[in-house]
């Protein structure tokens, strides 16, 4: 049977010059990259170098990096360090209402604490209005948190006109821009970025290893503590071998951008258009050009979502219904709620994401497909049955 992957949003393979970067790390170059000895310090140089080549990546300098586990710690870290950090400033911050769970779940866990916090409504393209993002800020408000690219809709928002207003206010501009990197170019200065999560797994790399990219001068508190590697900033031995695979993802992701960004396009318009120009009732999710350039988001009415994503798999494609985070829950999306669908449509959703592996071979595969198990399955429904009788 034919399989294809088409869940790259959610993660991705490990590519083969990232597997052969990392494995003399496992091997060879073991030692702790705090020990004074030799070993340590072959280690330690091979540490500053992957920051370094991260660094390079967003317009940065190494310093401002920091190695995490993760996107979802690199999320923690920035909105609890800073919040706690600044109290005395204000206990208030601004995020959206369709962040990924690293934010949302710590925004609720800030506000257990005391901390307040103001969730921005997005319009029907999952994009915020900036007259209300700067309508939000007060005296009080400490830190602006808005994601970068939707991780479920693909939609991808105004980060420079964000950064401006959070710069003219005096206020902390974070992004989560774990779906963003290495998908679209990112100068963290440029855009007046003061913090910013990435996620080694979505391009390539290994899983369990990210960063957080944190501005000179801003005041962030540690939330894990012991020993004093990353500058005394982030507890725990460095995990070198991952590192070294996240560094070698990055550069070969930045290497060819902006031909990486034309092809993904291109097969996402042809995926997107074979979708909804064959199967009835069908909607596109998202901006239509503001958004990423692997993400195709759709919803099929009459059909629900977790029987789509069976009669996929039983064809060989793997799909998600929404975030690989909640993708076994049966709640429908709060990101396509937040746009204003309806619990029935919201329901039959799909989010297939391509990447450097996908054909286009795969993407015609995957419309014939579709076409067959929607038809199939709108066949049970006794909804599209009344549609079909002109009810």
């Amino acid at each position: 049977m034919k399989r294809i992957y088409m869940d790259y949003s959610a993660t991705t393979p490990v590519k083969q010059e990232v597997l052969d970067t990392m494995m003399p790390y496992f091997t060879d170059i073991y030692g702790n990259a705090s020990s004074i000895h030799g070993f340590g310090q072959d280690a330690k140089r091979a540490l500053e170098s992957a920051r370094a080549t991260i660094a390079k990546t967003m317009g940065t300098t190494p310093e401002t990096i920091y190695f995490t586990a993760g996107g979802s710690e690199s999320d923690n870290w920035a909105l609890k360090g800073v919040m706690r950090a600044n109290k005395a400033k204000g206990n208030h911050m601004i995020t959206t209402k369709i962040e990924h769970h690293g934010i949302l779940h710590t925004c609720s866990a800030l506000e257990k604490e005391g901390f307040e916090v103001t969730y921005l409504d997005v319009d029907s393209q999952g994009r915020i209005n900036l007259a209300d993002l700067e309508a939000a800020i007060t005296e009080k408000t400490v830190l602006i948190s808005v994601m970068f690219i939707n991780n479920e809709i693909g939609t991808m928002q105004d980060i420079g006109a964000i950064g401006k207003i959070a710069k003219a206010h005096n206020v902390i501009f974070h992004t989560d821009a774990v779906q963003a990197y290495g998908n679209v170019k990112i100068d963290v200065s440029a855009l007046n970025i003061d913090l910013m999560s990435i996620s080694s797994h979505k391009i390539y790399g290994p899983k369990g290893v990210g960063a957080l990219y944190i501005k000179k001068g801003i005041r962030i508190q540690n939330i894990i503590e012991g020993g004093a590697q990353e500058r005394n900033r982030r507890a725990g031995t460095e995990n070198i071998p991952g590192i070294m695979g996240f560094a070698k993802a990055a550069e070969l992701a930045h290497e060819n951008l902006d031909e990486h960004i034309k092809r993904l396009s291109a097969l996402r318009d042809r995926l997107a258009k074979g979708i909804t120009e064959s199967i009835d009732y069908s909607r596109y999710n998202g901006h239509p050009t503001e958004r990423h350039p692997g993400n195709v988001s759709v919803c099929f009415e009459f059909i629900e979502g977790e029987a789509l994503l069976l009669s996929l798999d039983a064809k060989g494609i793997g799909g998600s219904s929404g975030s690989a985070c909640t993708s076994g829950s049966l709640d429908p999306s709060h990101v396509l709620l937040a746009i204003g669908l309806p619990h029935e449509i919201a329901h039959g959703s799909l989010r297939l994401s391509i990447g450097d592996f996908t054909t286009e071979e795969d993407v015609d595969y995957a419309v014939e497909a579709l076409k067959e198990i929607v038809h199939k399955l709108r066949m049970m429904s006794p909804l599209y049955d009344r549609v079909l009788g002109g009810k």
